[in-house]
Parts: structure tokens; C-alpha cells; sequence
């Protein structure tokens, strides 16, 4: 996931100029170069590193510490990997950029990248796990 992710925004980077936009599917969908500066939907801009520093650190004690829990369980397992391996794309880009680099741009939700898409999915799944139990 992580290669993924930083695969794309290299790419985009080298294709398209940050604030450009190109259609992919007119009205619908473009690959827009934006950084966000803030946290998720670009709230609270110009954030210091140090606080996703510290999310991501919390993030990573909470699965060493519960190892062994979420072992047992295949479902949760990848929700932590989607979770974990978003979370480090988009450390990796405040590191290299200052920024996070979005660029899936579906005109009715702020510009977004895989990274938030595994996020989102992985947290969508572990709230699934949760509320379904150790069935």
C-alpha cells in the first residue's frame, strides 16, 4: 500500500503541476495536485509535523500493544495494515513535502489520495470487526 501511494504521487508530481487539475472523466472525476496542509479534509492547515508524528506513534504503540490480540484475527489484521499503511504514506509525504500530496478529486468531497482511501477502508473494516465480535 505504501509503494502504491507514494508511487501515484510521484508520478502525479512529475505529470502534472501542484494547483493543475486534468479531467479523467469530465464533471466527475480529475487528478487535481493539491497539498494539504491540515489534517483529514484539509481542516486545520499548517499543522505542525509534530502532531501526525505523534498520531502515527500512537498508532503504531496501540498495534505492538495489542499484538496479540489482533493476531487471531485475519479481518483485523488487514484493517490495521490499510489503517497503519495509509497513515505512514501520508508521514511519509508531511516529511518529504511539509504536506500531504491529494490528488483524486471527485468534485463533491476534498481531493484525496490511496493513502486515505486504505484509511477509510481499513477503518470501515475494523469498525465492522468491533461491532461483529470474535464470531
Amino acid at each position: 500500500m505504501i509503494a502504491a501511494d507514494q508511487a501515484t504521487k510521484l508520478l502525479l508530481a512529475l505529470r502534472i503541476p501542484l494547483g493543475s487539475s486534468v479531467p479523467v472523466i469530465p464533471g466527475f472525476l480529475a487528478f487535481t495536485h493539491v497539498h494539504n496542509r491540515g489534517i483529514a479534509f484539509s481542516l486545520l492547515g499548517g499543522i505542525p509535523l509534530l502532531v501526525p508524528a505523534l498520531i502515527a506513534l500512537t498508532l503504531l504503540f496501540l498495534l505492538f500493544y495489542n499484538r496479540s490480540r489482533w493476531s487471531r484475527r485475519p479481518l483485523t489484521q488487514s484493517a490495521l495494515a490499510l489503517v497503519s499503511g495509509g497513515a505512514i504514506g501520508n508521514l511519509i509525504d508531511r516529511v518529504r513535502v511539509g504536506a500531504v500530496v491529494d490528488f483524486i478529486d471527485v468534485h463533491v468531497w476534498p481531493v484525496f489520495n490511496l493513502a486515505d482511501l486504505a484509511v477509510t477502508a481499513g477503518a470501515g473494516l475494523l469498525i465492522f470487526t468491533l461491532i461483529r465480535g470474535d464470531r
